[in-house]
């Protein structure tokens, strides 16, 4: 574990939504939403032995989180997708908080969190969003949220976006 920081992502990855991305593959074009639930499901149980593994606070290079870290960040992926989903099925139209992602990892000290903690946290977050991922009704996919920065998603673009991001981060940790 190191305290070096990390360089922010600053790049907006909604561009996913339209073509495929060239680091890990993901093809939004070859997914339908109502697939997300269950890709979530899987990937949680992959963190699981990832997060058990004896090198699991290493960083590969101090510029890139270690396992763990990813964890911790896949966990808060989950929680703020299910906020975000929660909002868009109860409000219309609403205007997501902003989460800034590397300050939560700072703030929350990543490195040092408890990898069995984290791995029943990340289950149980995946298990709960993938949960609300289900229960949308058929004629609420469509229904409409925005980000700060102007990006509109629906429940299913949101869906696709939220799976990218856990699907990146798994490549990024097993590459």
């Amino acid at each position: 574990m190191t305290d070096q920081p990390i360089e922010p992502d600053t790049k907006d990855w909604t561009w996913v939504l339209a073509e495929p991305c060239p680091e890990c593959g993901f093809d939004a074009s070859l997914l339908s939403h109502t697939e997300v639930a269950q890709r979530i499901r899987a990937d949680a149980q992959d963190w699981v032995p990832r997060l058990h593994r004896a090198d699991v606070g290493v960083r590969p290079r101090p510029t890139v989180w270690s396992t763990l870290e990813y964890g911790c960040h896949i966990r808060d992926v989950h929680r703020i997708f299910e906020h975000r989903v929660r909002l868009m099925l109860t409000e219309d139209a609403p205007l997501f908080p902003n989460w800034d992602q590397d300050e939560t990892a700072r703030a929350d000290d990543y490195g040092s969190q408890d990898p069995a903690t984290v791995a029943v946290e990340l289950y149980d977050a995946a298990t709960a969003v993938a949960a609300t991922y289900d229960s949308v009704p058929a004629d609420a996919w469509s229904r409409r949220g925005l980000r700060s920065n102007g990006s509109e998603f629906t429940i299913a673009t949101i869906a696709i976006y939220h799976l990218h991001d856990i699907v990146h981060h798994s490549w990024d940790v097993t590459h």
